[in-house]
Parts: C-alpha cells; sequence; structure tokens
C-alpha cells in the first residue's frame, strides 16, 4: 500500500465520524442513525442499516468458516448480507452473523448472538439469539423510567440528572 493510500485510509478511519467512515467504505445507512465505531466486515458493501437506529460497538460479519472447508474445497467462500431494518437498536458487544435481516424496531441486548433473522417489534437475547419480549412489552414496562432528557445538551442533562432520584428500571 503506497503512502496516499495509507494517509487516505487514516484519513477516513480517524478524522471522520464511525457513520461518514461506515458511508465511504461501503455500508448503506438510513438516515437519523448512530454508528458508535470504526469495525466493519471485510465486505461492508453487504450490510444495510436503515434509519433511526443505534448500533453500539457491536460486530457485524458477513463470511465466516470458510478455512475449516478449504482443505476439501481450495476456493470455498460464504457470504450473507445483512440487513438492519428502522428503528433498530443494537446492544454493546452484540454479534450479527451472516445471512441475517433484523426487522422494524428490533432491540438487540448487549451481547447476543443473532444467527437467524429477526422479526419486527421484537426484542432479542441470549446465545444463540432468542425472542424474550416485544417492544411493546418493553416500552409498557420502562415507561415510567422516562426522564425526558433526549436533546438536552451535554451539561444541561448532567445537572438534571445530578438533582433526581432515578429507580433502576426492571430488565426487559
Amino acid at each position: 500500500m503506497g503512502i496516499f493510500h495509507k494517509l487516505d485510509y487514516l484519513y477516513w478511519r480517524y478524522f471522520k465520524t464511525p457513520l461518514q467512515y461506515a458511508r465511504h467504505i461501503g455500508v448503506t445507512i438510513g438516515e437519523d442513525t448512530l454508528i458508535g465505531y470504526r469495525h466493519w466486515s471485510s465486505e461492508p458493501y453487504l450490510i444495510t442499516v436503515g434509519s433511526h437506529c443505534q448500533l453500539t460497538n457491536c460486530h457485524i460479519f458477513t463470511h465466516g468458516g470458510g478455512q475449516i472447508v478449504r482443505s476439501k474445497i481450495p476456493d470455498f467462500d460464504a457470504f450473507g448480507r445483512v440487513t438492519i431494518g428502522d428503528w433498530v437498536y443494537i446492544g454493546s458487544n452484540a454479534l450479527i452473523m451472516p445471512g441475517v435481516t433484523i426487522g422494524d424496531h428490533v432491540l438487540v441486548a448487549a451481547g447476543s448472538v443473532v444467527t437467524k433473522s429477526v422479526p419486527s417489534g421484537m426484542i432479542v437475547a441470549g446465545n444463540p439469539a432468542k425472542i424474550i419480549g416485544t417492544t411493546e412489552d418493553y416500552i409498557r414496562r420502562n415507561v415510567k423510567y422516562n426522564v425526558a432528557t433526549k436533546g438536552f445538551a451535554p451539561r444541561k442533562k448532567r445537572e438534571y440528572l445530578s438533582l433526581i432520584h432515578i429507580s433502576e428500571p426492571t430488565r426487559p
């Protein structure tokens, strides 16, 4: 890799936002989506993320396992597109495997390993991830903990949260 390519890579990887970097390398991303990391599969162009999503420090895979087959089929490569719908939250350290489609309004719990597609409106957790409820259930159980600080400036949010008593929400 020449010096220009190295500088270009460093520029996009470290001087642009994670969202800008993801789009630059080929991830298709909708509007108003928050990407919290810069690590992508080697085929980022096989990943589509909808609008109004939040992806924390998760990992999305588009291939895997080829090395164990190559002793019998030397040119073996298997890939799967990953599609994530709108209004999806994927928790930290979740793993999304090749070929998975995640519907709209889905919550993927932190640390989950998603090996199968997830229908819209569900909460999944575990290894392998299983449906543990609906997003409607989650809203019903947790609306009482809403402190309505979305959109606050960081300083105002800190001041406000320091003054109020915050109870722990129940698990989904």
